[in-house]
């Protein structure tokens, strides 16, 4: 994707040149990164793979004080546990087998700068306490030496995943998360933006033309409808995959809806995996609009005919979670054991109760 361009004036639109997005929530995202970018706060970025977190992360860093220091990646999730704690801190020579010679960590790189920490969700326990050290005094060993180093760099890290979860299952420090989540920053996913869609298609169509010399620059309805409704379980990262594909097959200057994969266009329903990628609120969304289609245009009672359906699946699927015991599913469900076993009744979910 093309580089980021000066710090941007206006107080309008993407921080930076190189970020596509002028819907609402992406409004709020930006005011967040100009409004932290001032500051030497450590920042947190969150979202789903692919909704460009670290398109953010660099604007982060270009709108700072920092900006003429380096800006250091590390993509945590793509090391070891060994190999990561040596590309962060460095290493003295004969530290381990094949440190043949002494090397510098990243956060000395990042000295003066910004280091972007991304994946952080994949670091281990062990590591996440040498890294606390770091953003709490700014000091550090390298693997396998004992003098303590210093470091003057702002952190970002960046999860894919929500950390509270990970606290909670004891897969990430809590003392971490906190000193870590003083500024949020969380990038919507392009299924709850959908208005943006257009404008990134265009701004890939453009990209990929340039860099293909194709000259692919107009975009049938249909293949542009059939984007916007489909649900981007792999976010812009999907979207500028595909339009890269058309543009490669496209025979002519138009994109045209074959041009796109089957799921897209809707002609093959879309995978297990990528369905449970998607968000509550998405399916939620997904299964009203499959529900009232299914109804007749003049049917009444709409909402009793969908809900219902939607309680008794819950109640089916929390049954069998607590393997059939009334009184532990009245409680996971919230209501009370009578209520439950008039709803099973109702519902036809007769069964015997199994002991707790």
């Amino acid at each position: 994707m093309p580089a980021f361009g000066t710090p941007a004036e206006s107080q309008a639109g993407p921080p930076v040149p190189g970020i596509i997005g002028a819907s609402p929530a992406m409004q709020e995202v930006y005011r967040v990164t100009r409004r932290v970018a001032t500051s030497n706060a450590s920042v947190l970025i969150l979202g789903e793979t692919g909704v460009g977190k670290e398109l953010i992360a660099g604007a982060v860093h270009r709108l700072s004080h920092r900006r003429s220091g380096p800006l250091v990646k590390v993509n945590c999730g793509a090391l070891s546990e060994s190999l990561l704690e040596s590309e962060l801190f460095g290493h003295v020579r004969g530290a381990y087998t094949g440190a043949v010679a002494t090397r510098q960590g990243r956060f000395e790189a990042a000295d003066q700068g910004t280091i972007f920490l991304d994946e952080i969700n994949s670091t281990s326990l062990t590591l996440q306490v040498k890294l606390l050290r770091v953003l709490q005094e700014g000091e550090f060993q390298r693997v396998g030496d004992t003098t303590n180093r210093h470091s003057d760099c702002r952190v970002i890290a960046a999860s894919n995943r929500n950390l509270m979860d990970e606290v909670h299952e004891q897969r990430f420090r809590e003392d971490l998360y906190w000193r870590l989540n003083v500024v949020p920053i969380e990038i919507p996913p392009l299924r709850r933006r959908r208005e943006d869609i257009p404008e990134l298609v265009t701004h890939f169509l453009e990209y990929y033309n340039e860099l293909n010399d194709r000259y692919v620059v107009h975009i049938e309805p249909a293949a542009l409808e059939a984007m916007t409704d489909y649900h981007w379980p792999g976010n812009v990262r999907e979207l500028q995959n595909y339009i890269e594909r058309a543009v490669v097959m496209a025979e002519g200057d138009e994109l045209v809806a074959s041009l796109l994969p089957e799921e897209v266009v809707g002609s093959q329903p879309a995978a297990a995996e990528e369905v449970i990628a998607a968000d509550v609120e998405s399916l939620t969304t997904a299964v009203v609009r499959q529900g009232l289609s299914q109804l007749d245009a003049e049917a009444r009672d709409v909402h009793g005919q969908i809900v219902d359906r939607v309680e008794r699946e819950v109640i089916l699927q929390v049954l069998k979670e607590c393997d059939g015991v009334q009184t532990r599913a009245a409680a996971r469900l919230g209501i009370n054991r009578n209520t439950l076993h008039k709803k099973i009744k109702d519902y036809g979910l007769d069964q015997p109760e199994e002991q707790a």
